[in-house]
């Protein structure tokens, strides 16, 4: 329970700070080209709200309000003064599954199709210019990926910045299919480009500008000739690369961090055990024991694990049946300090941005990447809710883990809103720059009905993804 407890705390956490700073971009850009906002709320209000607050006019608990002065809320003279702060309701809701800007003259979340009956005023969304409606509804996409290049640079900044050297990979380096055309082979360590020693990942483009390059292959050093070209064969390679490697990247070992399947634990698996094999077949490396698993649903396998105890390790064999999506029901450490052996260079508060910005826009490209895993049989049946993304929390409370999730989760939600979905902001821009185009606004029936049909769709899939985690909670 306790466990339970400050998962759910650290979601809720991440969620509300997510939800504020994507709310809040709609609203400065809203207030900055003179559009009132009637509502600014953390998480949903449906029937009643926890908490409720409008500048000197009222607060409210639980649905009820106590008023604070005797200033009118809708007399003329308030609307012409169209204040920056004052003419909001803030409030938090009791459902936590987002949040909302209430802005006026625009069909959104709140279906108030009687305002849009009403004619059109100066402070309404509806009357101003085109490019500032979209904007307005750009921002809170905009304000999440900035949130999350904020949050990469403070951990830079606080922890440092830990990257492992390619003395210290475990044979796990892989190459690109342009790569190993060229000699590169899968475990090779670099060693120098054109004599310079080169000693992470931060040096690859200097592998890949260099003429020749030193590898150790195992206990022999060998010398790559380069062509000139490398870098341009190494662009046209990763657009159809069979692992989605542009040039080398590290995998990572295979460290059982928790298990969520009954039957493995029961098998024998344990936290801190590192497959290294499956039936006999080398399955070192995330990347590698996710395709050995592929296609052997409801079969029982013979994973081979290493166990540490203390100095030492043991070698087991564990016959584990997999579960009808090929998983064995366990969550991958992430950590990399507890995969390798780190080091860790430290940076002054504004050197901190440039990586702060690198990783975010990194991390974009790799969700961007992945998603197309969720069109496919076993990614459908391995979508998740609320439950799926609680799971990705410590079971202690650990703040450089909760701001590396939750700076994930900014990009993923950042994302996941731009798609031209009736409902999220992508399905606004959409429609926005359907009229930018064709010089003609969609008519408000016809954005009424989009919007409904987005918001049965969304709602659709919030249904499915945690209906998935039920089923795997009892089903698992």
């Amino acid at each position: 329970m306790e466990t339970f407890l400050i998962k759910a705390a650290q979601l809720i956490l991440a969620f509300a700070i997510l939800v504020i700073i994507h709310e809040f971009g709609h609203f400065l850009f809203a207030r900055i080209f003179g559009v009132r906002v009637e509502k600014f709320y953390i998480f949903f209000d449906p029937w009643f709200e926890l908490l409720k607050w409008k500048p000197k006019k009222y607060f409210g608990i639980f649905g009820k309000s106590v008023r604070r002065s005797s200033d009118k809320d809708d007399t003329a003279a308030g609307q012409s003064k169209n204040k920056f702060w004052g003419d909001t309701e803030y409030g938090v809701g009791w459902l936590p599954l987002g949040g909302y800007c209430k802005i006026s003259g625009m069909i959104d979340e709140s279906m108030d199709t009687e305002q849009m009956k009403q004619p059109p005023k100066p402070y309404e969304f509806r009357t101003k210019p085109a490019w500032q409606r979209l904007l307005i509804m750009i921002a809170g996409v905009l304000f999440n990926f900035l949130l999350a290049i904020f949050i990469y640079a403070g951990i830079t900044w606080w922890w440092g910045d830990d990257y492992v050297p390619f003395s210290e990979t475990k044979g796990l380096m892989r190459y690109s299919d342009a790569a190993q055309a060229q000699g590169f082979r899968d475990g090779d360590i670099p060693l120098t480009a054109d004599g310079s020693p080169v000693d992470n990942m931060s040096h690859m483009f200097d592998l890949g500008s260099a003429s020749r390059v030193q590898v150790l292959r195992g206990n022999d050093t060998v010398s790559l000739s380069l062509p000139k070209d490398f870098m341009l064969k190494l662009e046209k390679g990763a657009e159809n690369d069979s692992r989605g490697i542009a040039f080398m990247d590290l995998d990572v070992p295979v460290v059982v961090h928790s298990i969520s399947n009954a039957s493995s634990r029961k098998a024998g698996l344990r936290e801190g055990d590192e497959i290294i094999a499956i039936n006999d077949t080398s399955a070192r490396g995330a990347s590698v024991f996710l395709k050995s698993i592929e296609g052997r649903a409801n079969r029982t396998v013979d994973i081979k694990v290493a166990r540490r105890n203390g100095d030492t390790s043991d070698t087991l064999n564990l016959p584990i049946k997999l579960d009808g999506a090929s998983k064995i029901g366990f969550q991958l450490e992430n950590d990399i300090r507890k995969l390798y052996n780190v080091k860790t260079v430290r940076y002054g508060f504004f050197e901190s941005f440039p990586i702060g910005i690198s990783k975010g826009s990194r991390k974009m490209a790799d969700y961007v990447s992945s998603l197309k895993y969720v069109f496919t049989k076993d990614g459908a049946k391995s979508v998740g809710g609320f439950g799926a993304i609680g799971s990705m929390f410590p079971e202690k409370w650990n703040w450089f883990a909760f701001w590396n999730i939750a700076a994930f989760l900014s990009v993923a939600l950042a994302f996941m809103n731009i798609l031209p979905i009736p409902g999220l902001d992508g399905g606004h821009v959409f429609f926005l720059l359907y009229e930018v185009i064709l010089r003609r606004k969609p008519s408000d029936k016809f954005m009424e009905r989009a919007q409904m049909t987005g918001m049965m769709l969304l709602l659709a899939l919030l249904l499915y993804a945690n209906g998935m985690d039920i089923i795997r909670f009892f089903f698992k």
